[in-house]
C-alpha cells in the first residue's frame, strides 16, 4: 500500500473526501509534495505559521532545548526555563492585569480552563457566548461554540449558556448577575472575518464591569500579529480579564495558553489542589519554539508589513463573482455565490499550486491567511491564480 492509502485506512478520518496532498517539505511560504511540486500557502496552518515554515530561528530553539531536556514532569511543577522564559516575555507585551500564563496543549484546552475558572472566580455557573462562534471541539468549547450543526450530534452540553448574536449592543442585555463569563472572539474568523464595531466591543466590556462577569477574548486565530497588531483587542482600546492563546503561539509547535491575573490563576492552587492540570501542555520544546517565533515576530518588524500586504490582496482580488472581501490584516475572507463555486476554486487553486481553503461557518467563502512573511510577488501570483480560477471553472 502506498502511503496515501495506509493514510485512509490508519489515520482517523475527520471528512469523507480529505485533500490527501502528500507534503514532504515546507519553508517560508512554501510547500512542496511528493512529486515536487510547490504550493504558496496561504493559509498557514490555520494561522498557525505567521512566522513562516520552518523559521531558521525557531529551528535553531528547537534543536538548542533538544539538547538539553524534553518532557520532564506535568506541568506547574518544576522550573522550566522555556516555559518561565516565554511567559515573561508574554506578561511583558500584555496589559498588566494580563501577568499569569498556564500553558495548554491547545487553545482548545485553553478554552476549557477558562471555562474552569470563571466560575472558581466568581462562584457562578451561567456563561454566555455567541452565534457562528468556535472555540474548539472539546465538550466544553462544544457547549459555547455557535453552531447547532456541530453542537446538536453530541448533546447533552453543558447547561446554563446561553448565545446571543455578536456585535448586537441589545444582545448584551442577558449578560447579568449570574453570568460567570463571556466568550467573545474579537473577530469572528470562521463566520468569514466579521469586526464588531468598537462601540459595541466597549459595551461589551461596560456590560460586563456592570454585572461582574469575566470577559475572556480568544485570539487562538488572531492573535500574534495576523491582524496587525500583537493582539486584535488592542485595536479596539479594551482589556479582557482572559485571554485565550494557541495556534501561533508555538511557532509551529502544539501550545495554547489561557492569560490572566496571577490572583485570578491562584484560584487553580486550592479547594482542591491542582485544581487544573496537565500533562504535557507548556512543553519545554514548544515554549522554547513560540519564544523564538514570538522574538521573531518582533525583531524583524513582521507587523508592520500586514496592512500594506491585507491591502495589496484586496486591490488584485476583484472579479465578479467576487462578492465581498473582509480582511482584519492578513486574516481575509472572499465571498462566492457558494460552497460549490467556492470549493471548486479552491481546487483549481491547488492543482495550480496555491494552497487555501474555506471557513466553518462560512463555507462560501475562501480563507486566506499566509505567513506574515509572505512577499509581494508571492501575493500576486496567489492572487492571478485565484483570479484564473474565478474565470474557468464553471
Amino acid at each position: 500500500m502506498n502511503q496515501r492509502e495506509l493514510f485512509l485506512k490508519h489515520v482517523a478520518q475527520t471528512s469523507a473526501n480529505p485533500l490527501a496532498l502528500e507534503i514532504v517539505k515546507a519553508e517560508g511560504c512554501n510547500l512542496w509534495d511528493k512529486d515536487g511540486n510547490l504550493y504558496i500557502d496561504l493559509i498557514s496552518g490555520i494561522s498557525v505559521c505567521n512566522v513562516g515554515h520552518r523559521n531558521p530561528q525557531v529551528i535553531s530553539a528547537i534543536k538548542d532545548q533538544l539538547d538539553r531536556y524534553l518532557h520532564l514532569m506535568v506541568y506547574g511543577e518544576l522550573v522550566e526555563s522555556p516555559q518561565v522564559l516565554y511567559a515573561q516575555k508574554l506578561a511583558s507585551l500584555l496589559p498588566d492585569s494580563l501577568n499569569c500564563v498556564y500553558y495548554t496543549n491547545s487553545g482548545a484546552e485553553a478554552t476549557e480552563a477558562a471555562m474552569k475558572l470563571a466560575k472558581r472566580v466568581t462562584g457562578r455557573t451561567n456563561m454566555v457566548a455567541f452565534h457562528e462562534s468556535y472555540h474548539g471541539s472539546t465538550q466544553g468549547a462544544l457547549s459555547v461554540m455557535g453552531s447547532e450543526y456541530w453542537r446538536n450530534a453530541y448533546r447533552p452540553l453543558l447547561p446554563g449558556i446561553t448565545h446571543i448574536n455578536h456585535n448586537d449592543i441589545e444582545g448584551l442585555s442577558c449578560i447579568d448577575d449570574q453570568t460567570a463569563c463571556v466568550i467573545a472572539e474579537p473577530i469572528q474568523a470562521e463566520r468569514g472575518v466579521l469586526t464588531p464595531s468598537v462601540k459595541w466591543m466597549h459595551a461589551l466590556r461596560q456590560r460586563c464591569n456592570e454585572t461582574g462577569t469575566l470577559l475572556v477574548l480568544d485570539e487562538i486565530q488572531t492573535g500574534f500579529g495576523r491582524t496587525g497588531t500583537l493582539f486584535s483587542f488592542e485595536q479596539f482600546g479594551i482589556v479582557p480579564d482572559m485571554l485565550l492563546l494557541g495556534k501561533a503561539i508555538g511557532g509551529g509547535m502544539p501550545l495554547g495558553a489561557l492569560v490572566s491575573s496571577r490572583d485570578n490563576l491562584m484560584h487553580f492552587t486550592e479547594g482542591p489542589i491542582l485544581g487544573h492540570i496537565t500533562t504535557f501542555g507548556g512543553h519545554p520544546v514548544s515554549c522554547a519554539a513560540g519564544n523564538a517565533a514570538l522574538h521573531y515576530l518582533i525583531d524583524e518588524k513582521l507587523m508592520d508589513g500586514v496592512p500594506s500586504k491585507s491591502t495589496l490582496f484586496e486591490s488584485l482580488l476583484k472579479h465578479p463573482r467576487i462578492l465581498s472581501f473582509n480582511a482584519s490584516g492578513l486574516l481575509i475572507s472572499i465571498e462566492f455565490e457558494s460552497f460549490e463555486l467556492n470549493k471548486k476554486i479552491i481546487d483549481y487553486c491547488i492543482q495550480r499550486g496555491v494552497f487555501t481553503d474555506w471557513f466553518l461557518f462560512a463555507s462560501q467563502c475562501m480563507r486566506i491567511a499566509p505567513p506574515l512573511i509572505i512577499s509581494e510577488e508571492q501575493i500576486k501570483i496567489a492572487c492571478a491564480i485565484i483570479l484564473e480560477g474565478c474565470s474557468t471553472v464553471n
